[in-house]
Formats: structure tokens, C-alpha cells, sequence
């Protein structure tokens, strides 16, 4: 991963909203480094721009509201396995 961006600023459940945009699936069993390549490969998708991740899951979330909670959890706890000072950093 070449120009990474930072994400440092980035909170958990920022990241997370930006791994719900993307391709990666629960039933993929990502490693914590898929899900990293994942989250920068979709913010770059995005411009570098968390607004346009989020606009995404806002409409994800209005067009399956019956998947978003499940996906959204995953997400969550994707994240939180796969930037683990970001789990201890509030």
C-alpha cells in the first residue's frame, strides 16, 4: 500500500463507514490487512473524501434498511480487530 493515506485523525467508526462501502464481505473472513487495503482502496474510490463514503452508506442504509444494522456491526468490530489503537485510543 504506496501513498497511505492517514488515518490517524480517523475514528473507528469512521473507518468503519468507509469498509461498509466496500467490496469486502463478512463471509470473506478478511484478514486485519484486507480489511486495511479495503479501507484505503475505497477512500481512494471516494476522492479522499469521508463525506462521499458516508453518502454512500446513507444510501445503502435507506435502499436495505433490513442489512444495514448487521453490516454496520460488522464493520464496527472489523475495524476495531483491524486498528486496535483505535479500540483503546478513547
Amino acid at each position: 500500500m504506496s501513498n497511505t493515506p492517514n488515518f490517524t485523525s480517523m475514528t473507528a467508526a469512521d473507518l468503519a463507514e468507509i469498509l461498509f462501502t466496500s467490496r469486502l464481505q463478512e463471509s470473506d473472513h478478511p484478514s486485519a490487512e484486507q480489511v486495511r487495503i479495503a479501507i484505503h482502496d475505497r477512500f481512494g474510490a471516494c476522492g479522499e473524501d469521508r463525506t462521499a463514503c458516508v453518502a454512500v452508506v446513507a444510501q445503502e442504509a435507506g435502499d436495505h434498511p433490513e442489512t444495514y444494522v448487521a453490516r454496520m456491526r460488522w464493520a464496527l468490530t472489523t475495524v476495531s480487530a483491524a486498528y486496535p489503537e483505535l479500540a483503546t485510543a478513547a
